[in-house]
């Protein structure tokens, strides 16, 4: 393993792993470290200090009392500064990154259906990449910041959990991948919030549209949507749901 300092493109990688692993789940043998830092060439223990690192640098840890390593360095606060806010250039620049490191193609490295891709070319054939480069991130990102749980429910089941944008993907081509505009919800609970059936309020309360009324007598309404009505939802260590973004869907899309 290497002892050289960290070049500009392993710590814009481990600004990704940082991204995409919950904080306190961080350590030399959790697994996510342990594959990214084989594929840069450091060490498990290395790689994990970095991620601490950077969470020396993010205020919403801060504001909960939650600090990472107390050193860093200043090629940290540059790929933080550079790409904090800049999600789309950070999923994209980081993940073909990992794939150049690994030295296989980027849709290999991410698992990446290639049957449609692979009908494509050119500017066509990179635009469906990137895009599914952009999604797996804003995925991988918004469920590990809930330690993949449903924010309402709890559930941990994988393949029924869905990284929710709160500003819908189509509205808001700057806010797609901000993390702070995502949930990590239910499959039901998912599409409740994108057609408007629920919001959560700028404190982090669950809110029931009055449709429901309608159907209030039928036993899932309230096992589904009535128990949960003003309930908190858990709510992540980073990348905290912003109030601007409850506010819009609130005002835009909720069903008042």
């Amino acid at each position: 393993m290497s002892n050289t300092n960290w070049t500009r493109e392993e710590t814009i990688v481990a600004f990704n792993v940082y991204c995409k692993i919950p904080f306190k789940l961080s350590s030399k043998t959790n697994p996510t470290i342990i594959k990214y830092a084989n594929i840069i060439g450091r060490s498990p223990s290395a790689l994990n200090m970095k991620v601490g690192n950077f969470g020396r640098l993010d205020p919403e840890l801060k504001k909960q009392g939650i600090v990472g390593l107390a050193h860093g360095s200043k090629m940290e606060e540059k790929v933080w500064d550079e790409f904090n806010g800049n999600w789309e250039r950070l999923a994209y620049e980081s993940e073909l990154l990992i794939s150049q490191f690994a030295d296989k193609p980027i849709e290999e490295v991410l698992e990446i259906e290639t049957d449609e891709i692979n009908a494509k070319v050119g500017l066509e054939r990179e635009t469906i990449v990137k895009q599914r480069v952009n999604q797996r991130f804003f995925r991988s990102t918004v469920l590990s910041s809930y330690y993949f749980r449903c924010c309402i429910t709890g559930l941990s089941i994988p393949d029924l959990l869905v990284a929710s944008h709160i500003i819908p993907w189509s509205r808001n081509k700057e806010q797609r991948l901000n993390p702070r505009n995502g949930l990590c919800l239910n499959w039901i609970h998912d599409r409740a919030f994108d057609q408007g059936y629920i919001t959560i309020t700028p404190d982090f309360r669950v809110k029931i549209s009055p449709v429901f009324e309608v159907f209030a007598n039928e036993n899932a309404v309230q096992d589904f949507f009535v128990k949960i009505e003003n309930q908190k939802i858990n709510l992540p260590d980073k990348f905290l749901p912003a109030r601007e973004f409850l506010d819009y869907h609130y005002d835009a899309i909720f069903k008042k």
